[in-house]
């Protein structure tokens, strides 16, 4: 008798695959074959192999590749409600924003992706992102003024930044370590999981714990695709997307427990302590704009999830 039909989709992501990002997709990629007993085969690429951030999510809503796992740095130019998520200092730590993207918050801007083209399956993580650079210790604000940083390509991100006096670089993250090397830029911002599978301490001497931006990943596939499942089916992607998530936040908290030994003992040199009161305060004009940009209720009904 001949075996069961096998659909084969494709999910990529753009670093490298022993990540918190690589385990996202082989945990989802696993869940889904096991839930679906083989009848649906999860192809994973990793690294930038199939795009950037931004012409994954491009293909998804395109329908040319059928799932892509993403930071939410590209996702604003394709739902732009979600740039509310990258506020600066909007989180106070990882379990705030966590109770906030799994809460009826979160639940919420998901469902603004179907109309789109896409169903956003899960929320996971990319974690705080914190600044690197080649050329010197950031301790206050100041620090960054005159600093050619590599930005995602991101609006909010942008914005916050010049308003630090960073000379911002909006770049596809497959060319950023390349970047770094040539020093077309002195430095890039990122969480510690992503800097530590980048190898960036090969290429940038300095990072500071600024935890300025709380990063969000997201597991996107192409709503007509998805729509052609049966409702079981859709479920089981459903639940495998929250099995990666909770895999890859687990794999977050991993890479941040041990990242700062880590990274010392590559030789970077790290400033632990940053007085974060300062670069909000420094924030404070673009905080403004960003209230009547996103109503300041939005916002506080964020700061407000405990």
């Amino acid at each position: 008798m001949a075996a069961h039909a096998q659909t084969v989709m494709k999910i990529s992501i753009s670093v490298a695959q022993n990540s918190h990002q690589g385990v996202a997709i082989d945990t989802f990629a696993r869940e889904v074959e096991r839930r679906t007993n083989g009848r649906y085969k999860i192809q994973t690429f990793y690294a930038g192999a199939l795009g950037g951030e931004r012409e994954s999510i491009e293909s998804v809503q395109l329908g040319t590749q059928e799932l892509a796992f993403s930071s939410t740095g590209p996702v604003p130019n394709f739902v732009p409600e979600a740039r509310m998520f990258d506020i600066p200092f909007l989180f106070r730590d990882k379990a705030h924003a966590r109770a906030v993207l799994d809460g009826q918050i979160g639940q919420d801007m998901l469902a603004q992706f179907d109309s789109k083209g896409f169903k956003a399956l899960a929320w996971a993580e990319n974690g705080f992102r914190h600044m690197t650079n080649s050329k010197r210790a950031v301790n206050t604000p100041d620090d960054l003024k005159g600093l050619k940083l590599r930005t995602m390509e991101n609006p909010v991100h942008v914005a916050a930044y010049k308003g630090f006096g960073i000379i911002t670089t909006p770049m596809a993250f497959p060319e950023v370590f390349t970047a770094l090397q040539q020093g077309t830029v002195d430095g890039q911002e990122n969480p510690l999981p992503v800097i530590m599978s980048a190898k960036f301490d090969q290429v940038q001497k300095h990072l500071s714990l600024t935890g300025h931006v709380y990063s969000p990943c997201i597991f996107l596939m192409n709503k007509a695709t998805f729509d052609k499942l049966s409702a079981a089916d859709k479920q089981h992607f459903l639940d495998a997307a929250k099995e990666g998530a909770r895999a890859n936040r687990a794999r977050v908290d991993e890479d941040d427990a041990k990242g700062v030994t880590e990274l010392r003992a590559k030789g970077m040199q790290v400033v632990e302590n940053v007085d974060k009161a300062k670069f909000v305060n420094q924030l404070a004009p673009v905080y403004a704009e960003f209230d009547k940009q996103f109503g300041k209720s939005n916002l506080d009904r964020i700061r407000a999830v405990r």
